[in-house]
């Protein structure tokens, strides 16, 4: 049970650089829980990266023109920010690849959603998956889970229905997915209607709430709730048959052997994390991240996995950085851990919060880290104001959080390279931990001098000195 595994260190928010080795103990071998087995007639993951490239070829086809016909300095997207092919690229590329324009739109939004590609405002660039395309099963079958996890947005969904009906649906859609997993066969739709709208009216009552004492005259809404559900399940079916993880038609639908073992990775993530104490996966996020806090990085990946297989990807991500909103920096380094696991369907949610003060750090960090580059070099794409704001962040969480000893090595993490140059510009940069910071490193270095200075820096920040 991954959540009785004690963590080697409570805090890894900054990856170090010069910091001390992690203790002995992370190297030692504990027992591990034995892989489990895929169902009866799930075929070998070889065998599934094969059907995967193959659903996947046009994409794939899409992402390399685009590696050559898009480099640097070479506009091929439009300016709505979203990565958008403009018209002019998208009939060159049906030219030259023998598609039409409308198949090559959708497989480029296939490659962005599967990963081959990375859109960035209005520049494109081949993601990381394309280069591991045609030697790396296991990145080919990441690559086609994401697209699988971004189902709802593989298909426009149905403009003449109301947001929030859609927003259930999506949220029931996993039970109805673990039926037809379980079921094994075809599976007429109108029992997966049945089954739809049992699970819509369950979503329902939990978020009914009773208010207390005289209410308002109710506002007319639409009524979302009588809506026949009928048209949104078949848009469901069709846009995961889109994705290839299932079969659609003559009034039934089938899982696909991709979309059965798909099924069964996260049922199976979701029981791992069921096992745990703390029960994670059916807590919210910023409780989920505190039963993490205690657990070692690849535990604490696990548990990610499985809260995140429980959820709908867009909710899970709005809950993950609404934690890292909070006034904990700890949770906020871990949420961002969490949206590492998530990967590329989190990044427009990522980007957009990258001017926020207290997350932009971490944004970029994230953002550099899923761009490619090294995360032992991408704390270069910080500005030293930036770094050092995160460095006192940090030292927050380890404040609250760590122990005295932990504190004093933080020090050597700092990029500045002397304690006066370091203290001048904590003061400057105006973390609202600042103070408090300061007072605890005081208190736990060994060095009188040290010590004496710092307590000096707190309390001239202290007095606006």
């Amino acid at each position: 049970m991954t959540s009785r595994i004690p963590r080697d260190s409570r805090l890894r928010l900054v990856r170090p650089r010069p910091l001390a080795a992690a203790p002995s103990a992370v190297n030692q071998r504990r027992p591990r829980r034995p892989a489990p087995r895929p169902p009866e007639g799930t075929p070998a993951p070889a065998e599934l990266a094969r059907m995967a490239r193959s659903g996947l070829a046009d994409a794939a086809r899409v992402a390399r023109w685009a590696d050559g016909a898009l480099g640097p300095g070479r506009d091929g997207t439009g300016s709505d920010g979203k990565g958008t092919l403009s018209d002019e690229t998208a009939g060159r590329a049906a030219e030259e690849l023998g598609l039409t324009a409308a198949q090559v739109r959708a497989a480029w939004d296939t490659a962005r959603l599967a990963g081959l590609i990375e859109v960035h405002g209005d520049s494109a660039r081949p993601g990381w998956r394309l280069r591991a395309w045609n030697r790396d099963d296991s990145a080919v079958l990441r690559g086609w889970v994401a697209l699988f996890d971004a189902w709802s947005l593989a298909s426009p969904e149905p403009t003449d229905r109301e947001p929030a009906a859609v927003a259930e649906v999506v949220s029931a859609m996993p039970q109805v997915l673990s039926f037809l997993q379980l079921s094994a066969g075809p599976v007429p739709v109108e029992q997966l209607l049945d089954l739809l709208e049992q699970r819509v009216t369950e979503l329902r009552t939990e978020r009914c709430e009773i208010p207390y004492g005289p209410q308002p005259e109710p506002v007319e809404e639409p009524e979302t709730a009588d809506a026949p559900l009928a048209p949104l399940l078949d848009w469901a079916l069709r846009a995961l048959a889109s994705a290839g993880a299932l079969t659609y038609g003559d009034g039934q639908a089938t899982l696909t052997p991709l979309g059965s073992w798909a099924v069964w990775v996260k049922l199976e993530q979701i029981c791992v994390a069921a096992q745990s104490p703390a029960g994670n996966i059916e807590v919210a996020a910023e409780e989920m991240l505190r039963g993490c806090a205690q657990l070692r990085p690849n535990a604490a990946r696990a548990e990610y996995r499985a809260w995140l297989a429980a959820r709908p990807v867009g909710s899970a991500v709005t809950e993950l950085l609404g934690a890292a909103r909070g006034d904990d920096a700890l949770l906020r380094g871990l949420a961002f851990e969490a949206l590492r696991v998530v990967g590329a369907p989190a990044e427009p949610d990522v980007r957009s919060v990258a001017d926020e003060p207290t997350l932009r750090p971490y944004a970029l960090l994230w953002l550099a880290e899923h761009d490619g580059i090294d995360p032992e070099d991408a704390h270069e794409v910080l500005t030293r104001e930036e770094a050092t704001w995160l460095w006192v962040d940090t030292a927050a969480a380890v404040a609250d959080h760590g122990e005295a000893p932990m504190l004093v090595r933080h020090l050597e993490s700092a990029l500045q390279p002397t304690v006066p140059r370091l203290l001048d510009e904590v003061r400057a940069v105006g973390h609202p931990r600042t103070v408090q910071v300061l007072v605890a490193l005081a208190a736990a270095h060994p060095d009188p001098a040290l010590a004496k200075a710092v307590r000096r820096a707190a309390f001239q920040v202290h007095t606006g000195g």
